[in-house]
């Protein structure tokens, strides 16, 4: 698997760029619905504003026309495109991150880890499509109508998944409530237990190189399972438990054609049906908001999920 398109430097696990301020105005002034798209370079340690243009038909008949000269060969940017539609009392925007294959592999990793930081300084609330590119056919509007179309495509559910569902329709909803020991986070199903926060800030500040999580479902909180200062990856496998469902955060520390890399990797183990439906549907149901806190409450760019 490819461990290398992300890069996190010693101790960190974000790139520390941020918006220069001549960018962050820009990003106040385009709102109006002037602006129809505009290009975002990593220069200098900061992201930086590029070329931009004005709007000047529907965003459908401006967009491939706007987008694609935009596109340098072997240099990836990001482009924010303003859509006509608005939501959340302002104009909604696709962003586009730009990544030619044959781009140096740093620099596609620095913008890769710096996407994050992006979304969260312009407005991650009016972004309503990412899509990612390295050709331009994979940014068009023909890439955008099938990133869209693909996207709201129901997957084929299993047999398994379909028995699921039907437990879930059956079940009576849980109404977790918070108290003074607990906090939740953006979309979090559970509470999470402070020594399962403490632990995650550790290894988000890099004293910790593994952290495993577990969903205590008779107290419908997320606990704190287990931790490492230092664990070789070839040690990793007999943290996994054999008879329960656990989340684990994992620094991968390697060299890379002379670097040396910090992957953040998430993984979720699941051991078969010798857990209780239960149990497999929460485990499952929670792994997407547990990474969305991670990668956007932590600001950790997590490299791989399995």
């Amino acid at each position: 698997s490819d461990l290398t398109h992300q890069h996190t430097p010693v101790m960190s696990h974000q790139t520390g760029i941020t918006a220069n301020e001549d960018l962050l105005n820009f990003f106040s002034t385009c709102r109006n619905g002037s602006v129809r798209v505009f290009r975002i370079t990593i220069e200098n340690e900061a992201l930086q504003l590029g070329e931009w243009h004005s709007a000047q038909g529907s965003w459908e008949d401006d967009y491939d026309s706007l987008v694609l000269p935009l596109l340098v060969e072997k240099q990836p940017c990001y482009l924010l495109y303003r859509l006509d539609s608005e939501a959340h009392g302002g104009y909604e925007w696709v962003l586009i991150s730009w990544s030619p294959d044959d781009s140096p592999i740093r620099e596609k990793m620095l913008y890769a880890s710096t996407k994050a930081t992006l979304r969260k300084e312009f407005g991650a609330t009016q972004i309503r499509d990412e899509i990612f590119g390295t050709m331009h056919e994979d940014v068009s509007l023909d890439g955008l109508r099938r990133h869209r179309k693909s996207a709201s495509a129901p997957v084929p559910l299993t047999p398994r998944e379909e028995e699921i569902q039907e437990i879930k329709k059956q079940e009576v909803g849980v109404d977790i409530g918070v108290d003074t020991k607990h906090q939740t986070m953006a979309g979090i199903t559970f509470p999470i237990a402070p020594d399962a926060l403490d632990a995650v800030t550790e290894f988000t500040t890099g004293n910790l190189q593994y952290v495993q999580l577990k969903i205590d479902t008779s107290a419908e909180e997320i606990h704190l399972s287990g931790t490492a200062k230092s664990l070789l990856v070839t040690d990793l496998p007999s943290h996994v438990p054999d008879s329960a469902a656990r989340y684990h955060l994992y620094r991968y520390d390697h060299n890379y054609e002379g670097d040396f890399f910090h992957s953040v990797l998430f993984i979720y183990s699941m051991p078969g049906y010798a857990c209780p439906i239960k149990e497999r549907m929460l485990y499952s149901s929670s792994k997407n908001p547990i990474t969305d806190l991670l990668e956007n409450g932590f600001n950790l760019a997590i490299t791989k999920k399995a």
